[in-house]
């Protein structure tokens, strides 16, 4: 089986666990503007392989967006961050694996393998 494209991982550093049910948004920046490619929800274990291969998803300027408020008001939480956003740039060819850990008032992402 090969690997996705791009995929995502969310902790909550708060309780030492996945980010289940955190809705995520992928976009696409054209020109000045988003377009939004995929929407979802982390899985189980806080992840979300989004399915794209090598050829539907080119080179260009992405960007996550992480519904963090919603998450938090199902875990009866309050954050200082509504929604996260990582604007991230990808090469032809590339896997990307963009981590999310998250506290309702701190966050922290990098480029995984």
């Amino acid at each position: 089986m090969s690997r996705p494209v791009l995929s995502t991982h969310v902790l909550d550093t708060s309780s030492g666990t996945p980010a289940v049910g955190l809705f995520v948004e992928l976009y696409k920046k054209r020109g000045d503007a988003w377009t939004l490619w995929h929407s979802t929800a982390t899985s189980g274990d806080g992840r979300v392989q989004f399915p794209f291969s090598m050829e539907s998803m080119a080179a260009g300027t992405y960007k996550l967006n992480f519904n963090v408020e919603d998450y938090y008001k199902k875990t009866e939480k309050t954050t200082l961050y509504p929604f996260v956003e990582i604007v991230f740039n990808t090469v032809e060819g590339a896997h990307y694996h963009i981590p999310l850990l998250l506290s309702p008032y701190g966050y922290t992402t990098y480029r995984g393998s």
